[in-house]
């Protein structure tokens, strides 16, 4: 069995885009820091997606949830842009979108597949719904997914002011590993702390990122819904995808320091 094959969990899923409105691996089931990446299943696909940091081969179509995951957690959210610049009307837009969220819920269950993560879109996206119905504003069925982001942009800078990068920690429990590269002052554990610490702040880039280009698109107000939903369906998954191939650039091969081996003593 290889390092990749055990790295993975035997069940279920984890944040963050999270991460936002979002995907997962090729079983369907939930990424991702969360975007983890954006869309309507966000919380699952992180979970599935970080453990591919804990293996020696890093698989694309595991992190970004195969071709399902991808239709999946970004169909809502286009069938809700498409159907809202066409009709300019509100209420048909949230309609089509939670009825397409409801509706991969329904296949799953009927091919008796797993709904970890049709189940966390749904979720996503009537959050989306309700948030927009409530305030009148198209705009605002993205306003969920951009609080996220803050969310997990903020945890992972104080992560690193706190010295406890976010990274190194999920990078850690996903190995079974303890935290004393924290504290550990050898060579090999200060450079081992470094990349956690690069790797968390890419984290922060990619989420900041979003909130750059997005937040101005949203204070657009109505006008600009079509381009805000463009641009959360192109820094979702694929920068999600992106930010977690590069980690696993940072942080394969490394480990907690091991103490040097003794010589045997003399009988």
């Amino acid at each position: 069995m290889s390092d990749s094959e055990q790295a993975r969990p035997l069940t279920g899923t984890v944040a963050g885009d999270a991460v936002e409105p979002g995907v997962t691996p090729s079983t369907g089931e939930a990424t991702e820091p969360g975007d983890a990446p954006e869309g309507g299943t966000a919380a699952a696909k992180p979970a599935r997606g970080v453990y591919q940091l804990a293996g020696e081969d890093f698989s694309l179509a595991e992190a970004i949830g195969g071709w399902r995951g991808v239709v999946e957690s970004a169909l809502p959210g286009l069938v809700f842009v498409v159907v809202y610049v066409a009709v300019r009307e509100l209420q048909p837009a949230l309609v089509a979108s939670i009825s397409v969220a409801a509706l991969a819920v329904l296949v799953r269950l009927v091919q008796r597949t797993p709904v970890t993560q049709a189940f966390s879109g749904i979720l996503g996206i009537g959050i989306g719904v309700l948030w927009a119905w409530r305030t009148g504003e198209a705009q605002d069925f993205f306003a969920y997914g951009l609080w996220v982001n803050v969310a997990w942009c903020a945890g992972a800078l104080i992560s690193v002011l706190v010295r406890w990068p976010a990274v190194g920690v999920i990078v850690s429990f996903v190995r079974g590993e303890d935290m004393s590269w924290r504290l550990d002052t050898r060579p090999a554990a200060q450079a081992l702390r470094r990349r956690y610490v690069w790797a968390t702040l890419l984290w922060v880039g990619v989420f900041g990122a979003r909130l750059a280009v997005q937040v101005p698109l949203y204070l657009q107000g109505e006008d600009a819904v079509g381009w805000l939903g463009t641009a959360k369906l192109v820094m979702g998954v694929p920068l999600f995808a992106a930010g977690l191939y590069v980690t696993w650039l940072l942080v394969r091969g490394s480990g907690a320091p091991r103490e040097p081996s003794r010589p045997p003593l003399d009988p």
